[in-house]
């Protein structure tokens, strides 16, 4: 099947609106460069001294995830998406997931993205819905089978009884309006799953995107792990991202700012890594898949809303 048409090129007050969006992009990229030019520079300072060659696996990984966010989303639609075009608007989506809370950003971009490839607002809706989805059984699948093979791979400091309730006690009260809420979500994502493996090519595209996303955000870790050299075994540092990640959606920052890192470096502490160590890990691991990319992937968005294809 041919990639869907976009919708043609704006005029008059359109182009202003655009380019309006565009200036105010770059602005705030510039914005956050400068803001955040310490953490660049101490984090920097930490993987120039790390080994080259874990390093180099570090970035490849970092940019497979891109890769497989945008394998992912075509997996989920079953029109044919503009390669290039698709994985702009991933990478994109990735540095504005960094300016809004709870996934808002990236879900913008692709909301727009899909929009203008041709998708109805229903269809895009579901085949967002779908990807979620699929990331959040993936992650799930991933941990149970890390858990069942390798008993005792990840030991969490101990908490208190009472603390440990308490930290429960808002899940368990939110859990009745909860259910009815998203009850009937569930049950259509689920419809829609079924539906995407009528077709072969989708169904593995969504599945492999969801499987090497995780696993390539776990391998980054794991490679600035060893590039710092603190060799960590890599069940051990995959299910520590996976539980990190897995913890850091109930508090829904900015790119999980604040609450993947604290959860990331408590649970690589849980599986042995010195408490200092830990930190640096997060940080290299942050510097790769977030503050570096910040910027470019601003610049991308810029030029896409520009070009109409976000």
């Amino acid at each position: 099947m041919s990639a869907p048409s976009l919708a043609p090129r704006p005029t008059g007050k359109r182009v202003y609106v655009h380019t309006g969006i565009s200036v105010l992009v770059l602005l705030v990229a510039a914005v956050l460069a400068v803001r955040h030019r310490t953490v660049l520079d101490n984090g920097t300072d930490h993987l120039a001294v790390a080994d080259r060659g874990w390093l180099l696996l570090a970035v490849a990984a970092a940019c497979a995830t891109w890769v497989c966010a945008a394998l992912t989303q075509q997996g989920a639609v079953a029109a044919t998406l503009p390669r290039a075009r698709l994985l702009a608007a991933q990478f994109s989506a990735s540095a504005a997931n960094h300016l809004m809370p709870a996934g808002i950003g990236a879900t913008t971009v692709n909301w727009r993205f899909l929009t203008r490839c041709g998708l109805a607002p229903t269809a895009t809706a579901t085949a967002l819905a779908l990807k979620a989805t699929a990331g959040t059984v993936t992650r799930a699948a991933l941990i149970g089978g890390l858990v069942v093979a390798g008993p005792g791979l990840i030991h969490l400091p101990h908490l208190p009884a009472a603390t440990a309730l308490l930290a429960l006690l808002p899940g368990v009260l939110l859990l009745p309006p909860l259910r009815r809420r998203i009850g009937p979500v569930v049950r259509g994502a689920v419809a829609e799953i079924r539906a995407v493996h009528a077709l072969p090519g989708r169904a593995s595209a969504l599945w492999g995107g969801s499987i090497g996303f995780a696993a390539s955000h776990a391998l980054t870790v794991y490679a600035v792990a060893h590039a710092l050299e603190l060799p960590l075994p890599a069940a051990k540092v995959a299910l520590a991202y996976l539980v990190a990640s897995g913890a850091a959606v109930l508090l829904p920052t900015p790119g999980g700012l604040g609450s993947l890192d604290a959860a990331l470096t408590f649970a690589l502490v849980g599986v042995g890594a010195p408490g200092s160590m830990a930190v640096s890990i997060v940080l290299g691991y942050r510097l790769l898949t977030t503050w570096l990319p910040l910027v470019p992937g601003l610049v991308v968005l810029a030029v896409l809303a520009r070009r109409r294809v976000v």
